[in-house]
């Protein structure tokens, strides 16, 4: 595709989601028009008040219109100060609306985007187009969607006005302003692919600024501020570069605008002043042209300015609709059958998962897992035991085979209903910055504080809870940095148990924990696991001996299988990565 055609075909998209924005306020829009036809009626006394003062009053003596003259001008006024307000509020108030429920509306698809998108894109440049790109609509629904109007319904009416009371005038003034006009014209064509880019620009800084102040302990743990600030200032050199080109684009539209207004007033002074000098055009006349091309030639300095925004909204409105356009995660969920109520079996039917067409991460992976038993996953790095989770909590779908829950297919029933009969511990255990029982009661939100309590001391957390001043109310900071690593482990431990599941996915919940916590806990998840289905993920192959089976994952395969037991007993690969790990111990194997 061209890249003109490609322009076009986006503006088609982008001029239709500005349609659909406007037409879902038209009532308000439809009131604000009328309070603009108030405002832009009152404004055209002025205008017309020279010519009754010229003509009428001095021109006829009548005296007796000048104090009436000044009434209809203080009147006028006060018209328009009313209209303009109610408008300001009228307009203001439903821009604002319409922003909040467009950044609403954009936050709820972007979450509901599959986790693939999330991990090719930034999470910093997904949050300016929830924020800074869905306020662009405010440009087409509030007072700057009033003042284009307000130009365009202005220059109309002088228009009118000025074809009155001189059409040869007029039409040789707009003749001189056709050719810049069409000017200015490509060059809003041109502007907009460049504001996209400037867009694309300020996401990318905000993304990499949203990384850095994310990671800040490892940026300061390995000395990189400078080279962080280095990465950061070629963003903003870019983006520099791009709003710098912008601007004097901008800049040059303006001369422009400015030159051909000056040039129609020339024209209007030099053919009126023959007019009037032949007898052809009264003072009182003219003096009301003048005014009257001064209402006609001022919006056209703002045709810059309007081009600008018009861009701007446009390129914010192609990266909106670049996430309407996206497939969300749950798309054509509700047409799929409703899970009912679950025993917890689990059966992957010879799975495979590619992230790159042709690179197999998973091949013909095949077992059957009854409800209630646990499962530990092990194998070395790169073997594909996260993958394997990610299969399991549905957040990528196999590449071939099928996964079963309850002898049902998981792409037949819905991804919602699956969810919520699953409990989770990731390995890297993600708190929010609330209050620790809030964090416990993240995946049931109807829980009492009681059942949270409870939760709590089944994890162990009432350990250090009891240390704080605020207990359960204290508040874990973001991402739970007040947490020590083990406490934020328990408390995504007490998560995944007040959930109540079928079906546990525990990636490392131990990995974080010294040995006598983890004592404590693996009591715990003895407990937890009863009557669950349990998947478990641990490189210590200590934490996984009462596990009922043992998967043993290489290279994306499934290369043994059976309990600790039998894995110990015989030459395996299970056997190698168990003795390489207890390498130290005094204790000998065979008594594990």
């Amino acid at each position: 595709m061209s890249q003109g055609a490609k322009a076009e075909g986006t503006l088609g998209t982008a001029g239709a989601l500005a349609r659909s924005v406007v037409w879902s306020q038209r009532k308000r829009l439809g009131l604000g028009l009328v309070l603009l036809v108030v405002d832009r009626a009152a404004g055209f006394v002025v205008p017309l008040a020279p010519k009754v003062l010229v003509d009428e009053v001095i021109g006829h003596g009548r005296v007796t219109l000048l104090p009436w003259l000044a009434v209809a001008v203080i009147a006028a006024a006060i018209v328009q100060a009313v209209a303009v307000f109610a408008l300001t509020r009228v307009l203001g108030l439903s821009a604002e609306r319409v922003v909040l429920r467009w950044r609403r509306r954009v936050m709820a698809r972007v979450t509901a985007l599959p986790v693939a998108r999330f991990d090719e894109t930034q999470v910093g440049t997904l949050s300016a187009r929830v924020m800074d790109d869905a306020a662009s609509v405010q440009s087409i629904v509030g007072w700057e969607l009033a003042r284009w109007t307000s130009n365009v319904l202005t220059s109309v009416v002088a228009f009118v006005a000025l074809l009155w009371i001189d059409w040869k005038i007029t039409l040789a003034a707009l003749a001189f302003v056709a050719i810049p006009g069409l000017g200015l014209h490509f060059s809003h064509r041109k502007m907009r692919p460049l504001y996209r880019e400037r867009s694309r620009a300020r996401a990318d800084v905000q993304g990499r600024l949203t990384q850095t102040l994310a990671g800040i302990r490892i940026v300061k743990a390995y000395g990189a501020e400078r080279r962080e600030e280095l990465v950061f200032t070629r963003g903003l050199h870019r983006l520099f570069r791009l709003i710098s080109e912008a601007t004097t684009r901008k800049s040059a539209m303006n001369a422009v605008a400015s030159v051909v207004s000056a040039s129609v007033v020339a024209i209007v002074v030099v053919l009126g002043g023959r007019s009037i000098l032949a007898g052809q055009m009264s003072l009182g006349d003219f003096g009301s042209y003048i005014a009257f091309a001064l209402m006609f030639a001022s919006p056209l300095l703002d045709l810059p300015e309007i081009a600008t925004r018009v861009s701007e909204t446009l390129a914010d409105l192609d990266r909106v609709r670049e996430i309407e356009a996206m497939t969300p995660e749950l798309s054509g969920d509700e047409s799929r059958a409703a899970l009912g109520r679950v025993r917890g079996d689990v059966t992957f039917e010879r799975v495979g998962f590619e992230y790159s067409a042709g690179v197999p991460v998973l091949e013909d992976v095949t077992f059957d897992v009854p409800a209630g038993t646990t499962v530990a996953i092990v194998g070395p790095s790169g073997a594909g035991k996260s993958t394997l989770l990610s299969l399991l909590l549905a957040f990528h779908r196999p590449t071939h085979g099928r996964i079963l829950i309850d002898g049902r297919d998981l792409s037949t029933v819905r991804l919602r209903d699956y969810r919520k009969i699953l409990g989770v511990v990731l390995q890297d255990e993600y708190l929010f910055d609330a209050t620790i029982a809030e964090n416990i009661g993240f995946g049931r939100p109807t829980a009492t504080r009681e059942e949270i309590a409870a939760a709590s001391r089944l994890a162990h957390c009432d350990e250090f809870v009891r240390q704080l001043e605020d207990g359960l109310d204290t508040v874990v900071g973001e991402r739970g940095v007040k947490l020590s690593g083990g406490q934020r482990q328990r408390v995504a431990i007490a998560r995944a148990i007040l959930a109540d599941a079928r079906v546990l996915v525990l990636d490392e919940a131990t990995s974080s924990l010294d040995s006598l916590s983890e004592t404590a806990i693996r009591e715990a998840m003895v407990t937890l696991r009863k009557g669950r289905t349990s998947f478990v993920i641990a490189h210590r192959l200590s934490t996984v001996r009462s596990a009922d089976l043992i998967l043993v994952l290489d290279r994306g395969a499934i290369v043994e299988r059976g309990t600790h037991e039998e894995l110990l007993a015989r030459p395996s690969r299970y056997r190698t990565l168990y003795e390489a790990q207890h390498a130290f111990s005094d204790e000998p194997i065979a008594s594990e």
